[in-house]
């Protein structure tokens, strides 16, 4: 396992806090499109927009956070999606919680748990899927 206590660690988290607000605004934005002029489900729409940011998320952190050159690139994003997707699971969880539970707006819930599986995203890839 990686000591996530470094300098290097550090700069890495930032750059991936980059390229996840850049995620975030995908993110937003597919699920907003998605949600209010498609008309699909809140929470299919929230599935719609991670799956299309962890998409562009992978690449940015392939080749600006991580540098990695790994030459097997599909079972890296296969990795990646996997992580993802159980941060999807995690994200569903709490937007449920916060917004049928605790009655919080969809927005802000949605924002809340981008920061939770942000923090499970970065120290899961760095310890699995960009294990250098």
């Amino acid at each position: 396992m990686v000591d996530i206590l470094t300098r290097e660690v550090g700069y890495k988290f930032i750059k991936f806090g980059i390229v996840g607000f850049s995620g975030v605004l995908v993110d937003f934005g597919f699920t907003y499109a998605s949600k209010e002029w498609l008309k699909i489900q809140k929470y299919i729409s929230n599935a719609i927009g991670f799956t299309i940011a962890a998409s562009s998320n992978y690449y940015l952190n392939r080749v600006w956070t991580f540098h990695s050159n790994n030459p097997d690139v599909a079972v890296e994003y296969g990795r990646f999606l996997f992580i993802s997707a159980i941060g999807l699971l995690i994200s569903t969880l709490v937007l449920y919680l916060l917004v049928s539970k605790a009655k919080f707006n969809f927005y802000f819930a949605k924002l809340l748990a981008i920061m939770v599986v942000t923090l499970w995203n970065f120290v899961v890839n760095l310890n699995y899927t960009f294990l250098s």
